[in-house]
């Protein structure tokens, strides 16, 4: 009976931490939902931001949101990236990126300043296709009138690029 009993305990032991791993389905560790998917694909989001009224241009911003969004993926999934036909695309444009006063001193100038990026962004997903979608994401950043924008944009691109690129994973990929 204790022979039976140790291998019923053995096998429950053995077996139990499959059946958790099982039950994780196709989840990764940081929460990203995959699905069937094997590769992503994100082509350069065109910076059409000088078009929108109050909007400026800067030179490079298409390449480095690309950029962002493409290591976000990738470091938030075990996908691949692919130049074309990828299960997963990625596709769009910058829309808005424009700086504006926040808030005013008793001089009646600006106290502070915030740039505001924003992307239209299309996702396609050719293993799951209810979960396509067409969407506009944008963040900003707010610093000091007395700086110039190009004291602070490195950092301020980086924090827009963060939320926005996050953003942009949790609509595609986080299905909780």
């Amino acid at each position: 009976m204790t022979k039976k009993l140790n291998k019923l305990k053995n096998l429950i032991v053995f077996c139990l931490p499959l059946f958790l791993l099982w039950g994780c389905g196709i989840y990764n560790f940081t929460g990203g939902n995959v699905g069937t998917a094997t590769s992503f694909t994100v082509p350069t989001f065109q910076n059409y931001a000088s078009q929108s009224p109050g909007s400026t241009f800067e030179p490079g911003l298409e390449r480095d949101f690309t950029l962002a969004l493409q290591d976000r993926i990738l470091n938030q999934t075990n996908l691949d990236l692919t130049p074309s036909n990828g299960d997963l695309l990625y596709e769009g444009e910058i829309i808005e990126y424009r700086i504006s006063p926040m808030s005013a001193t008793a001089q009646q100038t600006a106290a502070q300043n915030r740039l505001t990026m924003a992307v239209k962004v299309r996702f396609y997903n050719k293993t799951k296709e209810d979960a396509d979608f067409d969407q506009r994401f944008s963040f900003f950043y707010d610093y000091p009138a007395a700086s110039q924008l190009s004291s602070v944009k490195d950092e301020a691109l980086q924090v827009i690029f963060e939320r926005i690129t996050q953003d942009i994973f949790n609509a595609s990929l986080a299905d909780w």
